[in-house]
């Protein structure tokens, strides 16, 4: 897997684009999507800390960081691709950055608020899922959040879009029942899906619509998220 992404450390973006071409949106509108919803949820359940810290796990070229600095005071992103991680540290010099073997996260226990993956398990073997929920768990202080954005398998449109990306060949697409009973195997509480990417439009009236369907599983992709 670090060798695939490693190939496209400079292309990820172009690629990303040419899966979702048939949308008319650019990627950035669904990037901005997976801000939006990652900033409610840490205003909802991330209680007590202004300014918490976070760690984005397999945050590739770092691409979704600057829609979140100002939300974090400390912000880390990990990856398996050294070549990414690379890229990341000169596009985002306020964001610390380190490379690992996908199976160990190279920090200490509860050194964070909330742990983020997002997009990032389908590439995971799904042996090793239980594996990597559990060092998501272990970086994440008592009581700090565990958040996971994925691609919704039941969204024909997401289906499309995986089917068109170069390194989404060999992806797993987990279920959102399969993500919340990972989170509650490795002792998370509080677990809840919210979809979104239902109306692929960034007009308030649609928008407003759309969280009011967030619980039906009818988005291009879903947020779930625990309590440590």
């Amino acid at each position: 897997m670090a060798e695939l992404f490693d190939s496209y450390d400079k292309s990820y973006g172009a690629v990303v684009q040419s899966s979702i071409d048939f949308s008319g949106l650019p990627h950035s509108f669904f990037m901005a999507a997976k801000a939006d919803i990652l900033r409610e949820l840490v205003a909802e359940r991330v209680s007590g800390e202004r300014h918490p810290a976070a760690l984005d796990v397999g945050c590739g070229v770092g691409a979704f960081h600057p829609l979140m600095r100002d939300v974090f005071q400390k912000l880390c992103g990990a990856d398996v691709s050294a070549a990414s991680i690379e890229q990341a540290k000169r596009a985002n010099p306020g964001v610390g950055y380190k490379s690992y073997d996908g199976d160990v996260l190279p920090y200490d226990q509860a050194s964070f608020d909330c742990a983020t993956a997002i997009c990032v398990m389908h590439h995971v073997p799904p042996a090793k899922w239980p594996g990597f929920m559990l060092e998501m768990c272990r970086v994440v202080r008592p009581g700090g959040m565990v958040c996971v954005i994925e691609h919704n398998p039941f969204n024909p449109l997401t289906r499309l879009a995986v089917a068109r990306c170069e390194f989404d060949r060999d992806a797993v697409l987990l279920r959102a029942g399969q993500t919340r009973r990972l989170m509650a195997r490795a002792g998370l509480k509080d677990v809840e899906t919210r979809y979104f990417l239902l109306l692929p439009s960034a007009a308030p009236s649609l928008r407003w619509i759309e969280r009011g369907l967030r619980r039906l599983p009818f988005g291009a992709q879903y947020v779930t998220c625990g309590r440590a």
